[in-house]
């Protein structure tokens, strides 16, 4: 663990897979993190970085309740002065083939992956503004950028946030605040375990690389984007798929 700064960031979907991952390594740069997940859900990713040296709270949040998320920003920010970094991660799958897909199947995609980062930066953007310093990172898809069959409502979604955030990147820029995109490959998380062996093998031999990624790949570009060292950085989608779209 880095020594403790005066930043605070929230991660959403946090508790578990790259949203884990991601809170665990912003933690370990010294970072206050702030766990947003449904229920109690993040409660076990706060204890694990308190355990490990740093500082965590688990808050109760829903992104696709505008309310929830506009109270958990106005309470940190009343609590610690300062947002620093919103880390947009919260997110669903639905797939079925769009002949047979339900629109509440598309709906549901879409408000959560998509609708839910427009809730959460309109709400972190004016603490930022204020302080006239943030980063704000969204975590979109692979899928988003080359699509995938079956899951149409997933890939808008995704890619639907790449344009989100290079246009929100141009609105705040001005203000000292740097928006951009992660954009993972084949992961290994609950998703892709539940795909069994035989698939795993099947896509991993389609990457590069030869493999599937790790949650804490991931979070390691997360951290990059929301350090110092990324002040230059805006309107990006930085890709972590071992060479699957280039």
């Amino acid at each position: 663990m880095q020594a403790p700064s005066d930043r605070v960031a929230l991660v959403t979907g946090a508790s578990r897979g790259i949203g884990r991952a991601i809170a665990r390594q912003l933690a370990a740069t010294g970072l206050l993190v702030v766990a947003g997940a449904r229920g109690d859900h993040a409660e076990g990713v706060a204890r694990e970085i308190a355990e490990a040296g740093g500082r965590a709270e688990a808050v109760a949040l829903d992104v696709t309740v505008p309310a929830n998320v506009e109270q958990i920003v106005a309470d940190v920010v009343s609590r610690h002065g300062r947002l620093d970094v919103l880390v947009s991660n919260a997110g669903i799958t639905r797939d079925q083939l769009v002949l047979r897909m339900k629109p509440a199947d598309w709906d549901v995609v879409i408000a959560t992956n998509l609708t839910a980062t427009f809730t959460c930066v309109q709400a972190v953007s004016r603490p930022m503004i204020k302080q006239r310093s943030g980063r704000i990172i969204a975590i979109s898809s692979i899928v988003g950028q080359m699509g995938n069959a079956g899951q149409a409502n997933y890939a808008a979604s995704k890619a639907g946030l790449i344009g989100f955030v290079k246009s929100m990147a141009r609105e705040l820029a001005s203000r000292g605040i740097t928006v951009n995109v992660v954009a993972p490959g084949l992961i290994t998380t609950d998703m892709t375990d539940a795909l069994g062996e035989e698939v795993r093998a099947k896509w991993a031999a389609q990457v590069p690389l030869g493999r599937l990624g790790t949650p804490d790949e991931v979070a390691a570009a997360v951290r990059f984007l929301a350090s110092d060292e990324a002040s230059y950085i805006t309107g990006h989608v930085l890709a972590v798929n071992g060479g699957m779209y280039m």
